[in-house]
């Protein structure tokens, strides 16, 4: 016959047992105070770079960003476009996707960022790439009604001294958008006259910029609504009216609001439907 026995479970770390427990503990308190993943001991928010080479603001935090395989399938068409050029091209160099040098003295170095659609995070990595590169190219994928064929983002490009690049994978070709050559836009001189006349003309400061869901008071309204109060005495002459509203003439004949009736030839009162929108509408004035 056998005597109950208690057996007592005996920790193999002896004393030692709850400085285990307490340095197991202060461990987990510092990685989740320091951002560090408690299984790897490594913090996802400091930049991990190369043994060897200095990474120059890589695209993101992957090691291996080549094994991207959209953004790869640029690589071979942007690489025999530059080989033409007399480059020696290498992929995934110290960060940059592309890297061309032409022999010299000194060498030309060219770099070039692969993304599959123009968006502004590809610009800025080329802004950063610039003090490193002789020319910054970007390439993306060729489309038909994409960013890539909007002539404001060519602009862009040219201002910012980029050359642009859309690419076929399908024929393994690449299409110059875009040159990275010193550019000046070619000045537009009526729209210039236009913004510099409005700016003249308008009074006061009367709608705030950013505005979409209201009506501009423009130069061309303030005056129509000066205009439409003064004919509230009576009908009226262009030239009497030229005092408020100096372009009275034109704003009278071609009456875009419809605020105004001809009465005779070269006189003019205020139709039902000016009264209404200065009496509704609160424009008096």
């Amino acid at each position: 016959m056998q005597h109950g026995v208690r057996f007592r479970h005996v920790n193999p770390l002896g004393p030692f047992a709850d400085v285990g427990v307490t340095l197991a503990l202060a461990s987990r308190r510092w990685a989740s105070e320091s951002n560090v993943h408690t299984a790897t001991c490594q913090n996802p928010l400091l930049h991990r770079t190369p043994d060897k080479a200095t990474v120059i603001d890589s695209n993101d935090g992957m090691t291996n960003r080549a094994a991207r395989a959209p953004e790869t399938s640029l690589y071979e068409p942007v690489k025999a476009f530059l080989e033409r050029l007399g480059f020696a091209v290498k992929g995934e160099v110290c960060g940059c996707d592309i890297v061309g040098v032409r022999p010299g003295e000194p060498p030309v170095v060219v770099i070039t960022e692969l993304k599959m659609t123009l968006t502004l995070e590809l610009v800025l990595q080329g802004v950063g790439r610039l003090r490193a590169a002789d020319e910054v190219w970007l390439a993306v994928l060729a489309t038909r009604r994409g960013r890539d064929r909007d002539r404001r983002a060519h602009r862009l490009c040219r201002l910012l001294g980029f050359g642009l690049l859309a690419v076929h994978p399908a024929n393994g070709t690449a299409e110059i958008l875009a040159e990275p050559a010193p550019y000046r836009p070619r000045p537009n001189l009526p729209q210039r006259r236009r913004l510099l006349k409005e700016h003249a003309t308008r009074r006061g400061d009367t709608t705030r910029g950013g505005s979409s869901r209201q009506p501009i008071m423009t130069a061309y309204r303030q005056q129509a609504i000066a205009c439409a109060t003064s004919l509230e005495a009576g009908p009226m002459r262009p030239r009497d009216l030229k005092a408020v509203a100096p372009d009275a003439g034109p704003i009278l004949r071609r009456n875009v609001y419809g605020w105004f009736e001809r009465v005779q030839p070269g006189l003019y009162q205020l139709s039902d439907a000016g009264a209404v929108a200065l009496g509704a509408r609160g424009e008096r004035g």
